[in-house]
């Protein structure tokens, strides 16, 4: 059965960190790129980071470049995103996905489309 399963959420500071991490089967992990999006109350899903099967090529959302830091162990096949500086517009269900390549293209790397396969989500709250 294909799973991806977060953890690492919770509530945390204005200013504060956390990690995120995302567990995934053999099968769908492996030669992906693996990327995370996050969606807040009443508003759309958006892309977060994505970082391809090697971690050559990584991509950050100018909301969280600077701040956040996405990386994996393809040996524990798990993909993690470091938050620091959190701040309260970064509270959200953040989820992680499997892009369909093993790098993400350019053009689409942010769109939903590109990901075939969802995790769960975790809530991340940031309180002011």
């Amino acid at each position: 059965q294909v799973q991806l399963v977060e953890s690492g959420g919770g509530l945390v500071q204005d200013g504060g960190s956390l990690r995120l991490s995302c567990a995934a089967s053999g099968r769908t992990f492996s030669g992906r790129a693996m990327g995370w999006f996050r969606q807040a109350p009443g508003k759309e899903r958006e892309f977060v980071a994505v970082i391809s099967w090697t971690g050559s090529t990584i991509y950050y959302a100018d909301s969280v470049l600077g701040r956040f830091a996405i990386s994996r162990d393809n040996a524990k096949n798990t993909v993690y995103l470091q938050m620091n500086s959190l701040k309260p517009e970064d509270t959200a269900v953040y989820y992680c996905a499997a892009n369909k390549n093993g790098v993400p293209y350019r053009g689409s790397y942010y769109s939903g489309i590109m990901y075939d396969y969802w995790g769960q989500g975790t809530q991340v709250t940031v309180s002011s």
